[in-house]
C-alpha cells in the first residue's frame, strides 16, 4: 500500500495528513512536503495528523525526527497528532514521544501551537 499526503492550512499552522502506509517508500514523499512547507511558506507551526497512518517503520520516525529538528532551528513548532494504536505505541517504545511532542488531538495540537 502506498501512502496519500495532503496538506491544509490553519491560519499559520500547516496541517499535514498522510494516509496509508509511512515506510521506506513513502516516507521520503512526507519529508518532501515537511521541507517545502519550512522552505517555501512562512508557517509558525506543522501539525502532522498520523490518525490515517497504519504503519509507520524507522524511517518514518528518523523523517519526523529530523523535521523537528530543522522545524525547531528555524523556530517552527511541530508536533505529531492523533496517531492510531500501533504508530503510537511505536512512539512510545523508540522514545520518539520523548522528542516530538505527540498530541491526542489534530484541534489540541494547533491549539498549542497557537501559544
Amino acid at each position: 500500500m502506498t501512502s496519500d499526503i495532503s496538506i491544509r492550512h490553519e491560519g499559520d499552522i500547516a496541517v499535514v495528513v498522510p494516509v496509508g502506509e509511512m515506510d521506506a517508500v513513502a516516507s521520503p514523499a512526507l519529508a518532501d512536503v515537511i521541507d517545502g512547507l519550512l522552505g517555501e511558506r512562512p508557517v509558525t507551526g506543522i501539525v502532522v495528523d498520523l490518525a490515517g497512518v497504519g504503519f509507520c517503520d524507522s524511517r518514518c520516525i528518523g523523517v519526523l525526527v529530523a523535521a523537528y529538528r530543522q522545524a525547531r532551528d528555524l523556530g517552527v513548532g511541530l508536533r505529531a497528532a492523533e496517531p492510531q494504536q500501533q504508530v503510537h505505541r511505536l512512539f512510545v517504545i523508540s522514545g520518539i514521544d520523548q522528542v516530538i511532542p505527540v498530541e491526542d488531538s489534530v484541534d489540541e495540537a494547533v491549539s498549542l501551537l497557537r501559544v
